[in-house]
C-alpha cells in the first residue's frame, strides 16, 4: 500500500480465543498515531508461537475483538507530534508489542521501535526480531555462555533453535540440541549444533550425560515447557540453571521447589524479553548485536514458510502441528 492516509487497513481480528479458526481477515479503521506513536506500514510480519499463547487462550488478551501478533517489519507511515527518533519513510523493526502486527498498518509507542540497517531485508528483519532478540538475551544476558561450555536446547530446529544453534556456534558453545526427528537433526546440525538427540527415539538424559562424560550440562534452556520440565531438571549439572522460557507444550505447573535442592541446588528463572528490552536504548543495542551478527554472517535467516497475511489460520495450524522449521512470516 502507499503512504498516504488510508481510511482503513486489513489486518487479523479473533473475537474469542481458540483454535485458528477464530482468527479472522477484516478491514477495520485506522487512526492517526498519538504524540508519541509512530505508524508503520508493514512489509513483512513475524509468525511466532507466542502468538498462538493469545490465540489460543494460554495467555489473556486486553479485550476483543482483539488483535494478534507484536513482530514486523516496514516504513514509517506517519509519526506522532512528540516522536524525535523516527521520521516517515525509515526503515524500522519490532518484536515487543503491543498486539497488532497481523496487519497492513500497525501503530505502536516510538519506544518500542528499531532503526533497520540497509543490509537487513523487511522479510529477514521480521522473521528473525523476535526470535533474534530471544536468544541474544538468553545468551548474553539471563546466562552469559563462554566457549567450551556444553549447553542443552530444546527444540533446535524451530525459529528460535536455528538461530540458538547458530549464536553457541559462533561463540565456541557446544550447544546439544533435541529435536522430534532426525530430518529436523539434520536442520539443527546444519545450523551449528555440536549434538542432537531424537527424543522420540533416544533418552534425552542418557545422551546428555553420555556427551558430557557424566558433568551435565551448566545450562538447559528450555521453550517446550510441560513435556520437557523434568527432564531439563535431569540434565543439569549441580547448582545449574533451568531457563524457561516457554510453553509449547503447556505450562509447567506444580513446581516443587524440594526437587531443585535434591537434584543438586538447581536454579531456575522464567525471564521475557520486555524485561530486558525495556527501554528503547536497551532495544536498540540489543537489537544491534543481533544484526552485527548476521551482518558477519555468523547468523543466517532461514524463512521456510511465507503465506499471504489473510492466511493467518493456515500458519497457526502448521505451527501448532510442529510442521514448519525455521522461521514463518506473513506478508501483507
Amino acid at each position: 500500500m502507499d503512504n498516504r492516509m488510508p481510511l482503513s487497513t486489513r489486518r487479523i481480528e479473533f473475537k474469542q480465543q481458540g483454535l485458528p479458526e477464530v482468527l479472522n481477515y477484516v478491514e477495520a479503521p485506522c487512526a492517526a498515531p498519538e504524540p508519541y506513536q509512530v505508524q508503520v506500514c508493514n512489509k513483512a510480519i513475524g509468525v511466532n508461537f507466542i502468538d498462538t499463547y493469545f490465540r489460543s487462550g494460554l495467555y489473556n488478551v486486553p479485550d476483543f475483538p482483539s488483535r494478534l501478533g507484536s513482530e514486523g517489519a516496514g516504513i514509517v507511515h506517519s509519526v506522532g507530534k512528540a516522536v524525535t527518533r523516527f521520521k516517515p519513510g525509515d526503515r524500522v523493526a519490532y518484536a515487543t508489542g503491543p498486539l497488532g502486527a497481523y496487519s497492513e498498518l500497525h501503530t505502536l509507542p516510538e519506544d518500542n521501535l528499531v532503526h533497520l540497517p540497509d543490509h537487513i531485508s523487511f522479510e529477514d528483519a521480521a522473521a528473525v526480531m523476535l526470535k533474534g532478540l530471544t536468544v541474544q538475551y538468553l545468551f548474553r544476558q539471563t546466562y552469559r555462555l563462554t566457549a567450551g561450555e556444553v549447553v542443552l536446547f530444546h527444540a533446535a530446529a524451530g525459529g528460535v533453535g536455528a538461530i540458538a544453534c547458530q549464536w553457541a556456534n559462533a561463540l565456541g558453545v557446544k550447544l546439544i540440541g533435541t529435536v522430534s526427528s532426525h530430518k529436523k537433526a539434520d536442520i539443527a546440525r546444519s545450523a551449528g549444533a555440536w549434538a542432537t538427540v531424537v527424543y522420540r527415539e533416544q533418552d534425552v538424559v542418557a545422551r546428555v550425560l553420555s556427551l558430557t562424560d557424566g558433568r551435565k550440562c551448566p545450562v538447559v534452556y528450555d521453550g517446550v515447557g510441560k513435556d520437557t520440565w523434568e527432564t531439563s531438571l535431569s540434565c543439569l549439572a549441580p547448582r545449574g540453571l533451568l531457563v524457561s522460557f516457554g510453553n509449547a507444550s503447556g505450562a509447567v505447573e506444580d513446581v516443587a521447589l524440594s526437587s531443585l535442592t535434591e537434584r543438586g541446588s538447581l536454579y531456575v528463572t522464567r525471564p521475557g524479553l520486555p524485561a530486558y528490552a525495556n527501554n528503547a536504548t536497551n532495544l536498540q543495542t540489543m537489537a544491534d548485536e543481533l544484526f552485527s551478527m548476521i551482518r558477519q554472517g555468523h547468523i543466517k535467516v532461514n524463512i521456510h514458510q511465507r503465506y499471504p497475511l489473510k492466511d493467518a489460520r493456515f500458519a497457526h495450524e502448521a505451527l501448532s502441528a510442529q510442521l514448519t522449521t525455521g522461521s514463518t512470516i506473513l506478508l501483507p
